[in-house]
């Protein structure tokens, strides 16, 4: 009778441990589907922040970059000005240079027409120097 409440015992205590474990399977399935779903959630959120963090980072080195074209721009704007200001100032009383420049530049233009604005019937380079009526 002993072998028969022993056997007894240990089927019937196999059945409650497959029984608690079904029992604990039917509770801890939703729980760790929460816990999945929180998890995967916490994933996609510090995904999506550091995302955000490279997008600003790139937005800030385009306007670093933005703003030193800008100033290199303005360098090579006062640079040409200043050029312009020195030849227009060279060539500002110098007349017969300009009508040289002009005359040896004729050389290269073989078969166009050029037009030369007139006043009066005068080139306007010979027209400065008509008297006064």
């Amino acid at each position: 009778m002993s072998d028969r409440l022993f056997g007894w015992g240990i089927g019937s205590f196999f059945s409650w441990i497959v029984f608690g474990g079904v029992l604990l399977g039917l509770w801890g399935c939703p729980q760790y589907n929460v816990y999945s779903s929180r998890l995967s959630g916490q994933a996609q959120l510090a995904e999506a922040d550091a995302s955000k963090q490279v997008m600003v980072q790139q937005a800030k080195a385009k306007m670093d970059s933005a703003q030193y074209e800008a100033q290199a721009e303005i360098t090579r704007a006062g640079g040409v000005a200043k050029a312009n200001q020195i030849i227009g100032d060279s060539l500002k009383d110098n007349e017969a240079y300009l009508r040289y420049l002009f005359v040896n530049n004729l050389a290269d233009t073989k078969n166009q027409v050029i037009y030369v604005p007139t006043e009066a019937q005068l080139p306007i380079l010979e027209a400065s120097k008509r008297p006064n009526q």
